[in-house]
């Protein structure tokens, strides 16, 4: 075998390893740089995130949406409003069994009554 049948043997291996593919006389660009002020992906932050959450009105749906709230909470927070009636504070949410002062200072800022 010649030299450049060799090497063109061992681009074209090369170039399926990689998942790379090269047309005759092209070079493959460099890859742009990224800056490490910025990330690749943020996600776009969510309602519950922006706009805070009335504990009073939302449904479990709405609830579940506060990072820190899932369905067993949701649900009795709807279970202990229709039962007590409406929050008269954020802070009321402690006399609901499972949510602790420290676990509500977590998704406290994200909530209104």
């Amino acid at each position: 075998m010649n030299r450049w049948k060799t090497y063109l043997i061992t681009t074209a291996l090369a170039a399926g390893l990689t998942g790379a593919s090269l047309a005759w006389g092209q070079q493959q660009m460099p890859k742009p740089a990224v800056s490490s002020s910025t990330s690749a992906v943020t996600p776009a932050p969510t309602a519950a995130e922006t706009t805070p959450v009335n504990i009073n009105s939302a449904d479990e749906a709405t609830l579940m949406a506060v990072k820190g709230i899932g369905q067993t909470r949701a649900r009795a927070i709807i279970e202990y409003r229709q039962k007590n009636g409406p929050f008269k504070s954020i802070d009321d949410l402690t006399k609901i069994k499972g949510i602790k002062n420290k676990s509500l200072q977590k998704f406290k800022n994200q909530l209104t009554v």
